[in-house]
């Protein structure tokens, strides 16, 4: 628990606050400027906003930059958090003008919390049931016009009436590794960490090409750099605490590396069902599936197949294990 208090403050000291300050993601920002400037110019609210990609990508820092570069406040919520019409009524209800509300996990919705939210955002308006039976009726209340931006990991996951009420679409891919090494530049001069560009770049290559793992890291090695060496950070200490951390040069840690021996020894190499590898592994399905699977098949270690996830050519030369001996 304290570590993820912990993990919560990094990325907010970190978290940038202005579009100019987002690094990477430069399509999303280059469109996501002109609609904020062309929303400001008319004085009306941003279009509704869903992001969708893997964890810490960016998807509440973006959020959080909308909000800032309208000038309105961010209120902030979850998927799993609204388990009532009458909280999303609520909430709706205290929202200001022009307002950010941001759902995070939205594909979590209950639909009968979803159905309450598509005349919110269409007509800014709340219907309301009361009574029952053949005397209930509808009350509707307005609200004031705001922008509902929604974060997701799991784009398919969502109803087709949802999805086609956001007025933007933006998908966050993973970073290039120039990019991750100027987060981590900016990172570490807020953190007050002096760093070796050498060392910057090492992080870089073994941060899953994710922002959030990146600061964790830096973090980490930064603890490493105070207490078992000189307070400054060279490739020295990063390369002393990845042999203490278990992540190799691919970003791979024993999880990664379990999920893939798992596969190559018990499975053939596969095809094998996401269920059956979370089984054999002890590791949760929604963990294998949103954080572990999309940088392994974005590594190439791993592809997914119409029969269930198959190891590649390249995952048994990682592993060292000859392909001919699986079948």
């Amino acid at each position: 628990m304290k570590e993820k208090v912990r993990e919560i403050k990094l990325d907010e000291t970190v978290r940038p606050q202005k579009l100019a300050d987002y690094i990477g993601q430069n399509k999303v920002k280059k469109s996501l400027a002109v609609y904020i400037e062309a929303a400001k110019t008319r004085k009306d609210p941003l279009p509704h906003v869903l992001i969708h990609g893997g964890p810490g990508l960016g998807k509440t820092t973006l959020a959080n930059i909308i909000a800032k570069e309208m000038n309105v406040p961010m209120r902030i919520t979850s998927g799993p958090a609204i388990e009532r019409t009458g909280d999303l009524a609520s909430i709706l209800t205290n929202l200001k003008s022009h307002e950010v509300l941001f759902i995070d996990e939205i594909h979590r919705l209950n639909r009968n919390i979803e159905e309450v939210l598509y005349p919110a955002m269409e007509d800014w308006a709340l219907d309301i049931v009361v009574g029952k039976g053949p005397s209930a009726k509808t009350l509707r209340l307005e609200l004031p016009p705001f922008t509902l931006v929604g974060a997701t990991t799991k784009i398919g996951a969502l109803s087709s009436p949802l999805r086609d009420r956001f007025g933007v679409l933006y998908h966050l891919d993973f970073y290039e590794n120039a990019d991750i090494e100027n987060i981590l530049t900016r990172s570490s001069r807020i953190l007050n960490i002096p760093i070796h560009q050498d060392a910057c770049a090492e992080i870089a290559l073994r941060s899953r090409r994710t922002p959030r793992i990146a600061n964790r890291l830096l973090a980490r090695i930064r603890d490493f750099a105070q207490v078992k060496g000189k307070g400054t950070i060279d490739i020295g200490e990063v390369n002393r605490a990845f042999l203490v951390l278990e992540i190799d040069s691919y970003g791979l840690d024993g999880t990664d590396k379990k999920i893939l021996q798992i596969i190559a020894q018990k499975f053939a190499g596969g095809p094998v069902g996401l269920s059956t590898i979370a089984a054999a592994s002890h590791e949760e399905k929604e963990t294998i599936e949103d954080v572990i699977e999309p940088y392994l098949i974005q590594t190439g270690l791993l592809e997914r197949t119409p029969k269930g996830r198959r190891l590649t050519p390249f995952a048994y030369k990682y592993l060292g294990i000859a392909e001919q001996t699986l079948v």
